[in-house]
């Protein structure tokens, strides 16, 4: 299968979240503050670049995250309302490249660049299973 065929360079996603203290730096490391980890923004603009494609991928395909370029500006309160957003920016055979960005409001907290590549799931796992 080839992700030029169905994924076209401009589809975009969002995702919203309300920050949980679970999703601090403070929850997974004692004495640090309480603030939005950066493992856990990253997580949406993954999560959020998936959510762009997801849709167009064919039965039994998936895409995987396989690189992350990013910047974490700003921090972000428990409580604060934080919108993370994807964009296709390149589209190769199995590799398609996005733009991320985070906001809370207006302020931009996280920006950069994240690629997925496509896998057919039945083929991963038989992989996996001759290890």
């Amino acid at each position: 299968m080839d992700a030029r065929d169905f994924i076209k360079i401009g589809m975009s996603a969002e995702r919203t979240l309300v920050v949980p203290p679970e999703r601090t730096v403070g929850h997974f490391v004692p004495g640090m503050p309480m603030v939005y980890a950066t493992p856990m923004m990253i997580l949406e603009m993954e999560m959020a670049s998936g959510d762009a494609i997801r849709g167009h991928l064919q039965p039994g395909w998936v895409t995987v995250g396989t690189e992350v370029d990013i910047k974490h500006l700003a921090a972000a309160l428990v409580g604060s309302t934080v919108r993370t957003t994807a964009r296709v920016i390149e589209v190769g055979r199995r590799v398609i490249r996005f733009e991320v960005e985070a906001f809370e409001g207006m302020r931009k907290i996280g920006e950069g660049r994240h690629a997925r590549g496509l896998i057919n799931v039945a083929k991963f796992e038989e992989r996996l299973g001759a290890r």
